[in-house]
């Protein structure tokens, strides 16, 4: 008979009294109450999601020699001992190089019941910035992940990619999602949704429905003149992520026109913005990932900013006209993209309960109905 320490039986007990799956907007708030989820200034409502939660940097920034992991046997902090070059002050905003590597201490802080673990995703308007971000936790041996029962500080890993940037203590780059127990759809459970409640707005093949559900880049552009996306220029102004509404997207940006059935090539040293060719749908019980690099479709990543929350593109005169954007940068060689072409897998997760509200313009997310859209800091309108 095998022996069950008593640690394990705390963990499986811990499971059992809670419902498996991504938890959503009301237990983060019961998790905030609780104290496992803290921070020493108030946790906002605007920073609580339908099923994640928006983390804030804190006071401190540390330029760091490179990327790493703390590994079992270290902290985040004496990794920073070692390989830290100098502090910069957040407190009145500062600037971010591109191509330097900072580590930021987070406001928020978890103390995780056992068998509660998560995961981390840059924010929409983060990937759509090239902030390349990673969230670290203490005894780390991996990025984005949160281990279950965790309890320390956390941190984010920010590397400017195309723009150098000015954030603060406050600025919200990343979000968390929590989860219990086993939440991923098989691809089965996944082509049933579909053909439940249509999870993009094409019929669907057996071959759409491996490792997630397939997603298809729009390269046919648009009727008056092409428009299929944006490349960011390589010598812009600085960029204040607070700044909504506020930058001419021609300072920062070239469009991107086609003619038909061209396609484009990507660059290896040069970042695009591009749309889904899909509308997506993500129903309320559920919650969905982007998987970021797959070496299937093609030697680039695609979407930095994974996360899709419940409600996305589902209820409301925008429902079925929500497109994915792509914030795509090809590796080592160019890469000739094509209309049509299979860009990356939408991987879904059930959820523990319905939320108690959903992504939309009710609660003010920013990219609801969206089509081929720059982040939120641009002023709308044609580039």
């Amino acid at each position: 008979m095998k022996a069950v320490s008593t640690a394990d039986s705390r963990e499986e007990g811990a499971t059992q009294s809670r419902r498996s799956g991504v938890l959503p907007y009301q237990a983060l708030r019961a998790l905030i109450a609780e104290g496992q989820i803290s921070a020493p200034e108030e946790i906002g409502e605007a920073q609580i999601q339908p099923a994640s939660m928006d983390l804030r940097l804190g006071r401190v920034a540390y330029r760091v020699r490179g990327s790493f992991l703390p590994g079992r046997n270290a902290t985040v902090m004496d990794k920073i001992a070692r390989f830290g070059m100098h502090e910069i002050d957040l407190g009145q905003g500062a600037v971010l190089e591109k191509g330097c590597v900072y580590i930021v201490p987070l406001m928020e802080s978890l103390r995780l019941e056992p068998g509660l673990g998560g995961i981390a995703n840059p924010k929409s308007s983060t990937g759509r910035l090239d902030i390349f971000t990673r969230l670290i936790t203490d005894n780390a041996c991996e990025f984005e992940r949160i281990r279950s029962g965790y309890s320390g500080p956390l941190y984010l890993e920010i590397s400017p990619r195309s723009f150098s940037v000015v954030v603060y203590q406050g600025s919200r780059l990343n979000q968390l999602r929590l989860r219990c127990g086993v939440s991923a759809y098989s691809d089965a459970a996944i082509r049933r949704l579909h053909e439940e409640v249509g999870l993009i707005d094409r019929v669907a093949g057996e071959d759409d429905f491996t490792n997630g559900l397939a997603l298809t880049v729009d390269l046919a552009g648009d009727r008056d003149g092409g428009l299929v996306g944006y490349r960011a220029k390589r010598h812009a102004p600085l960029i204040d992520v607070e700044k909504i509404g506020h930058y001419d997207p021609l300072e920062f940006w070239d469009t991107i026109h086609v003619r038909g059935g061209e396609g484009i090539f990507l660059s290896p040293d040069d970042f695009y913005i591009l749309a889904s060719k899909e509308a997506v749908r993500v129903p309320p019980d559920c919650a969905v990932e982007m998987v970021a690099y797959d070496t299937q479709v093609g030697e680039f990543r695609v979407h930095y900013a994974g996360f899709f929350d419940p409600g996305f593109g589902f209820f409301g005169a925008a429902s079925g006209s929500t497109r994915a954007v792509l914030e795509v940068r090809s590796h080592e060689v160019p890469f000739l993209l094509e209309d049509g072409q299979i860009v990356g897998r939408l991987a879904f997760d059930k959820l523990a309960e319905v939320p108690e509200k959903l992504y939309g313009a009710d609660i003010g997310s920013s990219y609801q109905g969206q089509g081929l859209m720059l982040s939120k800091q641009f002023r709308r309108g044609p580039a």
